[in-house]
C-alpha cells in the first residue's frame, strides 16, 4: 500500500508509463491490450490506496512547481476529487475491456494510437481530479481537450474532422475567452487560486461582481455543456463508441460538471453565494441549467439516431448536476455529487449497448431496433437498467441522486427547479422507454435487412463490460455508502 503523497504522483505517472508501453507494443496487439488492462488496474490500485486516508479526514497534497506567489502546479486529494478519480479509474478498466471487443470486432484502424491517447486522457483526468488549485485545474482541463481531439477525429473522414473542429473550437474557445479571464481575476482578487473549504472570495466581491464572475466560470467550463455551448457534444459523436463512452462517462463531461461543483464549493463558497445581501447570485444559473435540461430532453425525444439521442440525454443529465449545485442547498449539493457517479455508470452502459448493437447488428437508428432484445437480451437488458437510472427510477442509483436533488429543491423552496425535475423526468421516460418497448415487445419488420440473417450478441468482452456497468448501477442503489459518504464530506460537516 502506497503512502498518500507517493500515491498521488503514481496516479499521474502510471497512465503516462502505460501510454509509453502501449506505443512500444503497438505491433503486438495482444501485448498492447494486456498492457492497457494492467495499466488501468494499476491506476485503480493507486486511487484506492488514497481512499482510507481521505475518508478519515486527511487531505494529502503534493506541490510540483511554484511559478508565482499563489500560482502553483499542486495536487490535493479531497472527497469530491476522490470520487471523480474512483469513477474514472474504475470505469477505465471496463472501457478497456469493451474497447478490445469493439476495436477488433469492427476492424478499426490506428488502434495503437487509440489506446495511447486513452491512457494519456486518463493521466489528464487524474490531474483534474487531484488539482489543488484553480490554476492546476485549468492546465489539466486544457490538456484533456487537446489529448482527446485525436480520439474524436479517429476515423479520419471529412465528417470526423468537422466534428473535431467543432469539439476543439468550442471547448478551447470557451475556456480561453471565459475561464482564463475568470482564473486571472480570482488570482488578482484573492491572491491565491487554492481550493479552500468555504471558498476564497468571501467578502471580496459585491453581488454583481460575484454573479458576473460565476457566469464566466460556468460558461467557461464548456465541458459541462450548458446551452448555448453544447454543440461540441453531439458533434463528437462521429468518434468510435468507446470514445463516446470516454466523453460521456469516464472523463470529459465528468471533468466539466466536476469542475462546476469544485469551483462553486471551493472557490466561490456555498455560504458566500447564498449569504445575506447576495441572494440571487446563482439563481440565474438554476434557470439556465433548467432550460438546458428541458430543451435537450425535447431534442432527444425527436432524435432517431441512437447516439444522437444519448448525446442530448447527456447534455440534459449534466445540467441536473449544475442546477443542483446552483441551488446551494446541502441536500441538492449531495445530489449533484452523487449524480456525477450515477450518470457515469448509467450512461457508459447505454453507450456500450449502442456500440454492441452497431457491432452485432449494424444498426444505428432507434426505428431499426424492433425486436432486437430477442436477439441481444443481455445488451438490451443492461440498456433497460441504465435507462431506469437515467429516468430516476428504482432499483437504480439514479433514483437516489434525483431524490436528493428534488429534496434539496423543495427544502430551498425553489419551485422552478422542482418543476424542471418533474417535467424532465417525464421527458426522460418518453425517450428511453420506447426503445426498451421496441426491443422486447415489437416484432422485427420483414423489411429489416437482417430479418433473414439473425445475429446474436456482440463479442464477449463488450457484453461482459456492459453487464458489469449495469450491475454496478443496481449495486450502488442498494450500497451507495462510498459515494454518499464522499458527497457528504464535500459539503462539510
Amino acid at each position: 500500500m502506497l503512502a498518500p503523497e507517493p500515491a498521488i504522483l503514481a496516479a499521474l505517472l502510471v497512465p503516462l508509463a502505460g501510454a509509453t508501453s502501449i506505443a512500444l507494443a503497438g505491433r503486438q496487439p495482444n501485448l498492447r491490450e494486456s498492457i492497457t488492462l494492467l495499466t488501468a488496474l494499476a491506476l485503480l490500485g493507486c486511487v484506492l490506496s488514497l481512499l482510507p486516508s481521505v475518508s478519515d479526514g486527511a487531505r494529502p497534497s503534493v506541490t510540483l512547481i511554484s511559478m508565482l506567489p499563489g500560482l502553483e502546479i499542486a495536487f490535493t486529494v479531497e472527497p469530491l476529487g476522490m470520487l471523480f478519480a474512483l469513477i474514472a479509474s474504475g470505469l477505465w478498466i471496463v472501457n478497456s475491456l469493451y474497447s478490445i471487443g469493439y476495436m477488433r470486432g469492427n476492424n478499426e484502424a490506428n488502434q495503437t494510437r487509440f489506446y495511447v491517447c486513452f491512457a494519456l486522457a486518463l493521466a489528464a483526468t487524474m490531474g483534474i481530479a487531484f488539482a489543488g488549485n484553480f490554476f492546476t485545474l485549468f492546465v489539466f482541463y486544457e490538456l484533456l481537450t487537446l489529448i482527446t481531439y485525436p480520439l474524436v477525429t479517429h476515423h479520419g473522414t471529412d465528417q470526423a474532422r468537422r466534428g473535431g473542429r467543432v469539439y476543439l473550437g468550442l471547448l478551447m474557445g470557451t475556456s480561453i475567452v471565459f475561464l482564463l479571464p475568470a482564473l486571472v481575476f480570482v488570482w488578482h482578487v484573492a491572491g491565491t487560486t487554492d481550493f479552500t473549504a468555504g471558498g476564497i472570495l468571501a467578502g471580496k466581491l459585491g453581488h454583481a461582481e460575484l454573479a458576473g464572475l460565476l457566469a464566466l466560470c460556468m460558461f467557461g467550463i464548456g465541458k459541462a455543456a450548458l446551452m448555448p455551448f453544447h454543440r461540441w457534444l453531439p458533434a463528437a459523436m462521429v468518434a468510435p463508441t468507446p470514445v463516446s463512452a470516454l466523453l460521456h462517462a469516464v472523463a470529459v463531461v465528468k471533468a466539466g460538471v466536476f469542475s462546476v461543483v469544485k469551483v462553486i464549493v471551493y472557490v466561490f463558497g456555498v455560504d458566500n453565494l447564498a449569504g445575506a445581501g447576495l441572494h440571487g447570485a446563482a439563481d440565474w444559473l438554476v434557470v439556465v441549467a433548467g432550460f438546458t435540461i428541458v430543451s435537450a430532453s425535447i431534442v432527444a425525444l425527436g432524435a432517431d439516431n441512437l447516439k444522437r439521442r444519448l448525446a442530448y440525454s447527456t447534455i440534459s443529465q449534466l445540467s441536473y448536476v449544475v442546477m443542483a449545485a446552483a441551488l446551494l442547498a446541502p441536500l441538492s449539493l449531495i445530489g449533484a455529487v452523487l449524480h456525477i457517479a450515477a450518470h457515469a455508470v448509467g450512461k457508459i452502459t447505454l453507450f456500450f449497448a449502442a456500440g454492441a448493437i452497431y457491432t452485432a447488428a449494424h444498426k444505428t437508428e432507434v426505428s431499426q431496433l424492433d425486436g432486437i432484445g430477442r436477439r441481444m437480451p443481455w445488451t438490451m437488458g443492461a440498456f433497460a437498467v441504465a435507462a431506469l437510472s437515467m429516468i430516476g427510477l428504482p432499483p437504480a442509483v439514479g433514483f437516489i441522486s434525483k431524490w436528493y436533488m428534488l429534496s434539496g429543491a423543495m427544502a430551498a423552496q425553489h419551485w422552478v427547479a422542482v418543476a424542471v425535475i418533474a417535467v424532465s423526468t417525464l421527458l426522460n421516460a418518453g425517450y428511453f422507454l420506447p426503445i426498451v418497448y421496441r426491443a422486447f415487445f415489437v416484432a422485427p419488420s420483414v423489411d429489416d435487412p437482417g430479418h433473414d440473417h439473425p445475429h446474436g450478441e456482440a463479442p464477449l468482452p463488450m457484453v461482459l463490460a456492459l453487464c458489469a456497468t449495469a450491475a454496478v448501477t443496481v449495486l450502488l442503489f442498494f450500497v451507495p455508502d462510498v459515494p454518499l459518504a464522499l458527497a457528504r464530506q464535500t459539503i462539510g460537516p
